[in-house]
């Protein structure tokens, strides 16, 4: 199946309505696509109150990587908060009761997300993992995501490839 198929049982939550879902891609450290249990479209989401890497930013791999072995192929819980900027729903997702996005933080593999007066969710988290320089906080020196792509841009998106099908070199 592909992500754009969808089964004939109509599937749209609520905001902050929980549903189950199997995580079935991990695009970067802090968006994922999940296919709802009870049928529907595959869903894009991007886990509220974290800032991973950007791929292309240093630890942006790792922390790729490490949600991936925390979530792939697994049934969470999803719970959709709001949209982001690009249309994405903003989710507090969930995996043996344990909440995704303050999972990442606390290990290191992203910033509490923090917008004027407010350290945001997992500011504690955040603390611990810096003061235990695990992650990407084992650099002397990280740059937040939202100031690598103010100085440098977007990442280039990489090639799309169908199956069978090599990309040019």
């Amino acid at each position: 199946m592909t992500f754009a198929q969808t089964s004939s049982k109509p599937f749209s939550p609520s905001f902050d309505e929980a549903y189950e879902a199997r995580v079935t891609k991990v695009s970067d450290g802090d968006t994922l696509w999940v296919k709802p249990l009870e049928g529907g479209r595959y869903r894009k989401l991007r886990l509220d109150g974290i800032d991973a890497p950007e791929s292309c930013q240093a630890g942006g791999a790792a922390a790729r990587e490490a949600l991936a072995r925390r979530v792939l192929d697994r049934t969470v819980v999803v719970r959709e908060r709001r949209r982001d900027d690009y249309g994405r729903a903003l989710v507090r997702l969930s995996i043996d009761g344990e909440d995704v996005g303050g999972w990442m933080v606390r290990e290191g593999w992203a910033w509490s997300y923090h917008w004027r007066h407010s350290d945001g969710l997992f500011a504690a988290e955040e603390a611990d993992a810096r003061r235990a320089r695990k992650g990407i906080f084992s650099d002397a020196v990280v740059e937040e995501p939202r100031d690598f792509r103010r100085r440098h841009g977007p990442c280039p998106m990489p090639p799309r490839v169908s199956a069978g099908v090599q990309p040019a070199r």
